[in-house]
């Protein structure tokens, strides 16, 4: 009697994942949201930018956020915000982001921004991926592309 329970339990389980995955890949909303921004930081916008989604995010959505590090031998590499980077001088730079339900805000924290070479500072590019909350920990969300596997998502649309 225990392992028919046992086996019930695991079939209804496994159905109602499945169902969530394939709500979540076929809702329009959900599909659309995600997107690729470039951002140049500077003095004059105190080192930050804000993003309004321009779709619907739940209140217990999470956004994650991901910088273009690198490009070797002609594909991108991606890393997870927050990033931090330490200079020979001592100075740090990190990237970091933080979200609201109406958008999200990127923005530099460090020991010395206003003598930070451009190239950390401008033409920044990032991706944003809005997902569900209760999937944020069952992948492994600093892969882009387990990510972008996971919840279909095939592009993102350039603002």
């Amino acid at each position: 009697m225990k392992r028919i329970l046992t086996f019930i339990f695991a079939i209804t389980l496994l159905n109602s994942c499945t169902t969530e995955e394939i709500v979540q890949v076929q809702n329009n909303d959900f599909v659309s949201s995600a997107f690729e921004i470039v951002i140049d930081f500077n003095a004059a916008n105190n080192y930050e930018f804000i993003e309004p989604y321009g779709f619907n995010v739940f209140p217990s959505d999470v956004t994650l956020v991901y910088i273009l590090w690198d490009t070797i031998n002609g594909q991108d590499v991606w890393r997870l915000v927050p990033q931090t980077v330490i200079f020979d001088n001592g100075d740090d730079l990190v990237y970091n982001f933080d979200f609201t339900q109406d958008d999200v805000r990127f923005f530099l924290e460090g020991s010395d921004l206003d003598n930070v070479d451009d190239v950390w500072t401008q033409n920044q590019v990032f991706r944003v991926v809005v997902v569900p909350a209760d999937n944020v920990g069952r992948v492994d969300n600093s892969d882009i592309n387990v990510v972008m596997q996971r919840h279909g998502i095939t592009s993102f649309p350039r603002r």
